[in-house]
């Protein structure tokens, strides 16, 4: 039986709208991801640049490094990124778009102090390793016909047990615990790319309105941020050179 070639066109041409419509969302997605990123780099940059001159603290450097101030910085990104996951659906999309700069700055506050530690050249390098590895790695769960989805659970499990191993190692201070940690935790948050990535474009809806696009871009886009910005932690534990 012959097809009717004006039912392969009509196909075709809906094939076409879904997948323009599909990289127009994915492009939100990378852009909202991008501006994130950028957002946390200057306010990295601008506030070690504050807190530092001529090799001592300043008063701001003081504040935000050695007060109790400290931890109101470290602990504010943990908590909002919960409460933002939690309040998403119930903000407007220009809301939420604001929260993540928020956030994005916040976190930014808090990644200064990786210029105290570490040399910038090896945080500039550390940096373009990360940018490769999370493109190879989103690229591959966006291409893939593999369903990631199995994934989720060892994956999850991978990063509980992340934590509660960084919890221990506060304590025990093992450098050797600490280079584990970093090596599952690049397999770990390389994998998270593949898996979110996958995920985000799977959730992808031709017939939700604006706003609902407009919401699950801003959410995926936070959920790639805080993969690119874990990977590139736990590369610069492992290849940074300190100060």
């Amino acid at each position: 039986m012959a097809l009717d070639p004006r039912m392969m066109s009509r196909t075709q041409a809906a094939d076409a709208h879904v997948d323009m419509g599909l990289r127009q969302y994915m492009l939100g997605v990378y852009n909202h991801m991008t501006i994130g990123l950028a957002i946390t780099g200057l306010i990295a940059l601008g506030a070690s640049f504050l807190a530092i001159q001529g090799g001592q603290l300043t008063g701001f450097g003081y504040a935000i490094y050695v007060s109790p101030l400290k931890w109101v910085i470290m602990l504010a990104p943990i908590g909002m990124v919960f409460l933002f996951a939690a309040k998403i659906q119930s903000m407007a999309s220009s809301t939420a778009q604001t929260v993540f700069w928020i956030y994005a700055a916040l976190m930014g506050l808090s990644l200064s102090s990786i210029f105290l530690v570490y040399t910038g050249e090896s945080i500039t390098r550390v940096f373009f390793i990360a940018a490769g590895m999370f493109a190879g790695t989103s690229l591959y769960g966006y291409t893939t016909k593999k369903d990631l989805t199995g994934m989720g659970s060892f994956l999850f499990m991978g990063l509980i047990g992340i934590l509660i191993a960084s919890v221990v190692n506060i304590f025990l201070a093992s450098s050797m615990l600490q280079f584990g940690i970093s090596v599952v935790g690049v397999l770990v948050f390389a994998g998270l790319t593949a898996y979110d990535t996958q995920s985000i474009k799977n959730e992808y809806w031709e017939g939700d309105d604006s706003e609902t696009q407009a919401k699950k871009s801003i959410y995926g886009a936070l959920r790639l941020y805080l993969d690119f910005i874990n990977l590139f932690i736990m590369l610069l534990s492992l290849f940074g050179n300190r100060d």
